[in-house]
């Protein structure tokens, strides 16, 4: 089955939860069904759901039989024994033929390199691809498809497309998340359960409280996006050049499903049939009172603002939502004696012989705590792509000041976390014009590696590559890495695990708040449009800064000079009486995140590092004397097994 206009074909894909699904929407409009196996996809949380080895088998035969086409995910991260496990689902994969693999781990990439498997490799949207580069990097990989970020406009798609040639997939309809694909790691750090391994929580579903300038707004649920709904929209995604309009819900009904992918798929062929004659209209209302949410069309149109935001009955079971609630607040929980304990010792077990003593890098966020790190001796200082307000970016003056005091201490420039077009053309024109005295880059995305591989200075991978095994962290390896942070979401098996296996020289974010979410959605303009219901100050951080409250804790959000927003824990993070051990595992380096700090508040955790480091804490207390500047101290993922 194929559908064209103006000689592009169109694919209309559709999502099944079970076998029994899949034969209800194989046999509806659709084009094409993507579903995952028995193993190693994004919707593992739901018993009964998924297909077995068997049931793939006969899936793909009967859609092969009506001529449609079958994709199977293997899209969420691997720990170390998910690798083993893929390398034989893989071959079991290869020798089934669906029509393509839909992956977010590069170790699939590496596992079908070195295995000489030949199955087609669809790129996830937890691969979170928004430049030209990144598409680029990818076909060079074996990639033939590349399902867009959330946050891309059509225009933009349009573009990437027609620069590339690349097949483009886009979300067309369904739940939709407000935060970076894969760049979500709230679930992880409260629940040891991880989004990026199919396991998210749903913490941005949450009802929350907004607190600023001293106030409290009525935003209940800032974070819960409305449902994609661009049904009245296909005549501007077929002119956007889209190969496959993607509709979200593995885990719907069959009815509902069947429903749904029938009046999407009338549409395309009514466009098709008469383009000017088309009714956008005509199943509207239908959708509209059948829909699980409001409807939005998201990024597709440009920001989308507050209007992307589901504010009606969001998790209550009123009018039209099914009541589904995942989870309730909870906050990030303390740092306990007994289980730095338990850490320690088990760490200690997986240790090797460490090949050097271990480095101390600092990210900073403005000019004062940059020369306070070259002040105090730290082996590395980290300027960052994205700057916290009311601070600005640094300037190139900046950045030669700093070289020209730094020392002993290394000089590292970060690049924005999401680079668009733009931005690469800015740091082309930084980067390739007169050498800058830095001594290397924070590379963020895979583009990015692409595009300043040949630019001369050393690179090192930020935390959002995800690295969470040893086969992606050694095709990163390959594409020109020196260092890499390892993932933020691991917990404490998969960390030992990871880290003795691991052979390339590794980074560990050991200290401070770093970002649990971090969103094109900008969570500040509920307080530009909103009446305050209370007065209240911040409990932990100055009033000027966002705070998203609960009963059980507050999440500072700090807006970037792009106006994206950085949701941060509400504790710190402190792996301070474990360094011995991670040391002992050959970590290369241990980095703070110090942005929010004063430089008062910075020069006592950097002193507190560098003296556990040098070996010269006397400290008798777990955590030689450091007191928490915020909520108290956590050990994020790692105190889960």
């Amino acid at each position: 089955m194929a559908r064209f206009f103006n000689g592009k074909e169109i694919e209309l894909l559709a999502p099944a939860g079970t076998f029994d699904i899949f034969q209800a929407v194989v046999e509806s409009g659709c084009d094409a069904v993507y579903f995952g196996g028995p193993v190693l996809n994004m919707r593992m949380m739901r018993k009964g759901y998924n297909l077995s080895h068997e049931e793939i088998i006969e899936a793909l035969a009967m859609a092969h039989k009506l001529d449609k086409k079958v994709y199977i995910t293997v899209n969420n991260l691997f720990s170390e024994d998910d690798v083993e496990e893929a390398r034989a689902y893989l071959k079991f994969l290869d020798e089934a033929r669906p029509d393509a693999l839909i992956v977010q781990d590069m170790a699939v990439l590496e596992l079908i390199r070195e295995m000489g498997l030949t199955v087609p490799v669809h790129a996830s949207v937890m691969m979170n691809v928004h430049n030209l580069e990144m598409i680029y990097a990818l076909r060079d990989l074996g990639v033939s498809r590349v399902v867009t970020s959330r946050e891309m406009d059509l225009q933009t798609a349009k573009l990437l497309g027609q620069q590339s040639g690349m097949e483009l997939e886009y979300f067309v309809h369904g739940d939709m998340c407000s935060v970076h694909g894969a760049n979500c790691y709230f679930s992880s750090q409260v629940f040891g359960m991880s989004s990026n391994r199919g396991k998210c929580m749903k913490p941005c579903r949450w009802d929350y409280r907004i607190k600023r300038d001293g106030y409290v707004f009525p935003a209940e649920y800032p974070l819960a996006v409305k449902d994609m709904f661009m049904y009245e929209h296909l005549p501007e995604l077929i002119e956007s050049g889209i190969t496959s309009f993607k509709i979200e819900g593995r885990m719907r009904d069959k009815e509902f499903m069947v429903s749904l992918v029938n009046s999407y798929s009338d549409a395309i062929d009514r466009y098709i049939e008469d383009p000017i004659g088309f009714d956008r209209t005509v199943d509207s209302k239908e959708l509209y009172k059948n829909r699980k949410r409001d409807f939005s069309t998201a990024y597709a149109f440009g920001k989308p603002g507050l209007a992307n935001i589901n504010r009606r009955y969001e998790g209550t079971g009123k009018f039209y939502s099914t009541g589904k609630v995942f989870s309730t607040p909870t906050a990030e929980r303390e740092l306990s004696e007994s289980r730095v304990l338990e850490l320690r010792e088990r760490l200690a077990q997986a240790g090797k012989a460490p090949k050097a003593k271990p480095e101390l890098a600092v990210r900073v966020n403005n000019m004062a705590q940059a020369r306070l790190v070259i002040e105090m001796g730290a082996d590395s200082l980290y300027l960052p792509g994205d700057v916290f307000e009311p601070d600005r970016p640094f300037t190139k003056q900046d950045i030669k000041e700093l070289g020209a005091v730094k020392g002993q201490t290394k000089l590292y420039l970060g690049l924005p976390r999401m680079m668009n077009e733009l931005h690469f053309n800015q740091y082309d024109h930084l980067l390739n014009g007169e050498r800058l005295p830095i001594d290397g880059l924070i590379i963020t995305n895979l583009g990015a590696i692409r595009r300043y591989r040949a630019a001369g200075y050393p690179m090192i991978g930020d935390v959002n590559l995800n690295v969470y095994n040893h086969l992606s962290a050694g095709l990163y390896a390959g594409l020109g890495l020196e260092k890499l942070t390892v993932s933020p979401e691991m917990t404490m098996e998969h960390f030992a695990a990871f880290t003795s296996r691991c052979d390339l020289p590794l980074e560990v974010v050991v200290h401070g708040t770093p970002a649990l979410m971090y969103m094109e959605h900008d969570l500040y303009e509920n307080t530009e449009v909103m009446e305050p219901i209370a007065e209240e100050d911040n409990r932990y951080v100055s009033n000027d800064v966002l705070v998203l409250k609960t009963d059980k804790g507050e999440n500072p959000v700090y807006r970037d000079q792009y106006g994206r927003c950085h949701l941060l824990f509400s504790k710190e993070l402190c792996y301070l009486p474990m360094l011995k051990e991670m040391s002992g595992l050959g970590i290369a380096s241990f980095r703070i995140e110090g942005a929010t700090y004063s430089t008062e508040e910075l020069r006592t955790i950097i002193a507190a590092y560098q003296a556990a480091i040098g070996g010269t804490d006397q400290q008798e207390d777990l955590l030689g004397g450091l007191t928490p500047v915020y909520a108290g101290y956590t050990l994020g993922s790692l105190q889960f097994n």
